[in-house]
């Protein structure tokens, strides 16, 4: 089986954990060479203390890649713009971080980057620009992209168990439910992640930083904490659009199908 290189690229720490750990985990299990970069360290993240933060949160990614099997990690030093959208990762050139990606691609030879969906997930602004400055580095480069995503019909099954299991959840900043994160019909691939409950789980505990902040628990926490069945049914999949595909597109679980159809185009040329 031929072995891939995957780029993932997200805004914070912890956002791996929740949108890709297990694609990660699945990936690096498999033999593939996962490579995780962040924009930004995440330091106007909500937390119990605020002290240090962008150290901490760092610290914790490490060790959340080291759960998902990842073979480099990367922060690119943007600062976190938070949910307010000041001056930080949102507000920078798209060319510019893209080119910063783009060198990353580019000394990985990577078969596949992924970034996020065009609503940023739930808006946050450097979610956002990941959407951008993804799609541009992959132009740079010709590297097959897949948005990380998430099912908005399974949002609403989530946000359910959710609320059971957590008493005292805090308010969710996903505004309207019908607009955040992918329509059923748009998504292109989704990947079973079951498997790799254990590797998906202590990689979001490790984000100790992000488990309590603001009103209370957060929803970091109370995933991490659920029972192993229903684990699996909240967190045993992950969901992915190909830029170009339109609806009704067949699903696939393999994330390297574009890059096998790449690997062949380049090969008959």
């Amino acid at each position: 089986m031929r072995r891939y290189t995957i780029v993932s690229f997200h805004a914070h720490p912890d956002d791996e954990a929740l949108l890709t750990g297990g694609t990660l985990a699945r990936a690096a299990a498999e033999g593939h060479r996962v490579v995780l970069v962040t924009a930004t360290l995440g330091e106007a993240g909500l937390a119990a203390s605020s002290a240090d933060l962008g150290s901490r949160r760092h610290a914790e990614l490490m060790v959340a890649a080291t759960a998902l099997g990842c073979a480099r990690v990367e922060t690119l030093g943007y600062a976190d713009s938070g949910l307010a959208g000041g001056a930080g990762f949102a507000s920078v050139p798209v060319d510019e971080a893209a080119a910063r990606l783009a060198a990353i691609l580019t000394s990985e030879r990577a078969d596949l980057l992924t970034g996020y969906d065009a609503n940023g997930g739930y808006g946050h602004p450097d979610h956002v620009q990941v959407h951008r400055v993804a799609r541009a580095a992959a132009a740079l480069t010709g590297t097959p992209l897949l948005e990380a995503t998430v099912d908005r019909s399974s949002l609403r099954a989530l946000l359910a168990v959710l609320r059971v299991a957590g008493r005292f959840l805090p308010s969710l900043p996903f505004g309207d439910p019908s607009r955040v994160f992918t329509a059923r019909e748009d998504i292109t691939h989704v990947v079973d992640v079951r498997r790799y409950e254990h590797a998906k789980r202590a990689a979001m505990k490790a984000h100790v930083s992000q488990s309590e902040g603001g009103s209370g628990i957060r929803t970091l926490a109370l995933l991490s904490r659920l029972p192993g069945p229903v684990f699996r049914a909240v967190c045993g999949r992950e969901w992915f659009t190909a830029p170009g595909d339109g609806p009704g597109q067949p699903r696939s679980g393999d994330i390297f199908s574009a890059a096998s159809s790449r690997g062949r185009a380049q090969h008959r040329e």
